[in-house]
Formats: C-alpha cells, sequence, structure tokens
C-alpha cells in the first residue's frame, strides 16, 4: 500500500513538472510572437495575443489599454528597427504566467529614442482562459538609452 501510494506521488509530481516545462515551452513561443508582431507592426497577431482587457504601464509612465497599444502600433509610435527579448524568468501558478526579463530595443521614425539603443526590464502577465494563454499585463522599465 505504501509502495502504490509512492508511486502515485511521484507520477502526479512528475506530470506536474512535465506540464509545468510544456507550459514554458509555450509561453517561450508566445513571448516571441508577441515580439515579432512588434517588430512587424501587426495588430491582427496582436489581436490574437492579447486580452481585450489588456492592461500596460508602458516605458513612457502612460497606463494604456488595448486600444490605445493598437492605436500606437497602426500610427508609428510603436516601431523598432530591432526588438530583442531575454526571458529571464517564468513563474506559473494555475492559470496566471508571470515572465520577466530584459528587452534591448532600436527604436525608429516617430517613437521615442529614435536611432538610439534602449535597453528596459519587463514583466508580463499572461493568463490561461480554456486553453489559450492571453497576455493580459505588462510593465516595462526603460533602464538605459545610448
Amino acid at each position: 500500500m505504501r509502495t502504490t501510494l509512492c508511486f502515485l506521488l511521484l507520477m502526479l509530481a512528475s506530470n506536474f513538472c512535465f506540464a509545468q516545462q510544456f507550459d514554458e515551452a509555450t509561453l517561450r513561443k508566445l513571448e516571441n510572437s508577441e515580439r515579432e508582431a512588434i517588430l512587424k507592426s501587426d495588430p491582427v497577431t496582436l489581436t490574437k495575443l492579447m486580452s481585450p482587457r489588456v492592461v500596460v504601464q508602458n516605458p513612457e509612465n502612460a497606463i494604456v489599454r488595448f486600444s490605445q497599444i493598437m492605436g500606437r502600433v497602426k500610427s508609428g509610435k510603436i516601431n523598432y528597427a530591432s526588438f530583442d527579448r531575454v526571458i529571464e524568468h517564468i513563474s506559473i501558478v494555475e492559470n496566471i504566467a508571470i515572465v520577466m526579463g530584459e528587452e534591448i530595443i532600436v527604436p525608429q521614425g516617430v517613437t521615442a529614442n529614435a536611432g538610439k539603443t534602449v535597453t528596459r526590464r519587463f514583466t508580463n502577465i499572461w493568463m490561461r482562459d480554456k486553453e489559450d494563454w492571453r497576455l493580459t499585463a505588462r510593465q516595462a522599465t526603460i533602464v538605459s538609452v545610448k
């Protein structure tokens, strides 16, 4: 009986670890898709990835919602010549994922700091609704401009 219980607990723990690894891999792919959609100014993909209730504390110290984000993408106020993201940590608790790390961007056009290299820290919060993860909240802080 004790051996069977230990075996069942071990199986449950390994299933949890596998699910966590699967979700982390999925989130890394979603993070990259969101990064690429921003880089390409692709509102169609962003609409699929973001919750319609998304809220962002952007690097300009403004809190913006979905329609404002889409407006900024379409108007060229979010426009980058390059955009690299390094994920340093992912935490998953039930249907919430927190992704943290560093972004290095080179804005262009009418975007603030155009032509400069901007390094910022970010936190993205994703929520899983049924089977889909959606970006629900984001915070980004500029740490250097060169």
